[in-house]
């Protein structure tokens, strides 16, 4: 029985991949342990325990940015992180450590070494985080969700995605998407989203073009974000929504996608072999743009920076766009090329075959 400790957490971004990974291996043997390395303070506080995971705690030790007081105390503070994680593999018998990123998974990789169990490094973005970075350098594997991520000894293995969109049929699913959304389902229908709390530029460009985009033949269906600026048109080509609980449903309905490029927002749509207009997040150090950039390059999408996505583009690029069959036809071709449904299971071969040796 192998008993396994996956680290990560902070933002979604790190703890889904982990719970698909964590719900595989059991899937696959249960009769094994998979445990969970995060913080008191991120999302996997929540969410690990939610999906009946059993959370070990270590301290919050973010990396100095800057010369001030936390960096004096950083060295005691992380050794201390360590000794924790050190104490977690002991205790619990933990034959290997998995890290996706965030606070939990540096202490982590330290930990693993100092024990002599192996560990694997999982990268979701484009641009990878300084744990990640650091780890990867004494890994037995390192996977990368997109091509050309900068870590040594990468292998391009996907994201583990939701068990929702790896089986999601999307044409079986069509009519009940759209009656759930009130669109019809004979007609093309253009997703836009901006993230769980919206994108205030694509909410303010979507309410000044949507009829632009409606007399083109084609339906919206908007998700304008919980703190909703964008209100309901009245007109049923144009649905307005604050957030939208069933994606899967939503992905299914989706002929074309207008969003922001996070890593698994790209990772599922290319999945999926959705052609999508990416608008990526303007602050920030240019990760969503570089998480875009395979899709681009392959063609499956097109890029458009926050400053350019206006009513002037909407009318000029994007709705020549929806009107050309053949071009979204070679988009969806080419999203094929980049997108994977089986990033889950290429991280536990990778998990194996550390193992393994």
């Amino acid at each position: 029985m192998t008993t396994y400790l996956l680290a990560g957490g902070g933002t979604a971004g790190h703890v889904n991949p982990l719970l698909a990974v964590a719900d595989a291996l059991c899937a696959r043997d249960p009769e094994s342990t998979v445990l969970v390395l995060g913080t008191k303070e991120g999302l996997e506080a929540r969410l690990v325990p939610e999906r009946g995971y059993e959370l070990l705690v270590v301290d919050k030790v973010p990396f100095p940015r800057r010369p001030d007081g936390a960096a004096l105390r950083f060295p005691v503070a992380f050794q201390r992180a360590i000794a924790q994680v050190r104490a977690h593999i002991r205790d619990r018998g933990v034959d290997i450590l998995v890290g996706f990123g965030g606070y939990a998974s540096a202490p982590g990789y330290v930990a693993a070494r100092r024990e002599r169990i192996p560990f694997v490094v999982h990268e979701a973005n484009a641009r990878p985080g300084l744990a990640n970075i650091l780890g990867a350098r004494s890994a037995a594997g390192v996977g990368v969700a997109f091509g050309g991520t900068p870590l040594r000894g990468a292998r391009t293995v996907g994201m583990p995605l939701r068990r929702e969109i790896v089986d999601l049929d999307r044409a079986a699913l069509r009519g009940e998407a759209a009656a759930l959304f009130g669109l019809d389902a004979d007609k093309p229908v253009l997703l836009v989203f901006g993230g769980s709390l919206g994108a205030r530029r694509l909410n303010e460009t979507l309410a000044a073009s949507w009829q632009d985009i409606t007399a083109a033949g084609w339906q919206v269906l908007h998700a304008a974000g919980e703190r909703n600026d964008a209100t309901d048109s009245g007109d049923p080509a144009y649905r307005v929504v604050p957030y939208i609980d069933r994606m899967d449903l939503a992905f299914a309905l989706a002929d074309v996608i207008v969003s922001r490029a996070g890593s698994a927002t790209v990772s599922e749509i290319s999945a999926l072999g959705i052609p999508a207009v990416y608008v990526p997040y303007a602050v920030g150090n240019g990760e969503q743009a570089l998480n875009a950039a395979s899709a681009v390059a392959a063609g499956a999408a097109r890029l458009v920076t926050d400053a350019d996505f206006a009513p002037a583009y909407v009318r000029d690029d994007l709705v020549p766009l929806l009107r050309d069959s053949a071009a979204l036809e070679r988009m969806r071709d080419a999203a094929g090329a980049v997108g994977t449904r089986t990033g889950t299971e290429n991280v536990v071969a990778l998990i194996d075959e550390a193992l393994a040796r």
